[in-house]
């Protein structure tokens, strides 16, 4: 784990967050950039790489497709970037919505 992951802090709590929906693995939160009407991110809580996260989406998958669903019900896109090519500003795993 990194010495400093913002994602893990607001994982614990520890940092501030507009939280959507939590589970005892995964969580959405608003992203704090504004580039759209809605953006979220879906994070495991235990920090992960992008590979690894989509490699088996599990719960925040499911988490990322309900919550996508209650707040963008005309329709959405799930994404991440991966890597430093992939412009992935943050090292924990992620998912757009």
């Amino acid at each position: 784990m990194p010495r400093y992951c913002v994602f893990c802090e607001i994982a614990a709590h520890r940092e501030p967050a507009d939280i959507i929906a939590e589970t005892e693995h995964s969580m959405v939160f608003r992203n704090r950039l504004r580039w759209v009407p809605i953006m979220l991110l879906a994070i495991p809580k235990e920090h992960r790489t992008q590979a690894e996260l989509w490699a088996d989406m599990g719960e925040v998958g499911e988490l990322a497709v309900r919550i996508a669903q209650e707040q963008c019900p005309g329709g959405f896109r799930l994404l991440s970037n991966s890597g430093y090519d992939g412009m992935q500003s943050q090292d924990h795993a992620h998912v757009h919505i």
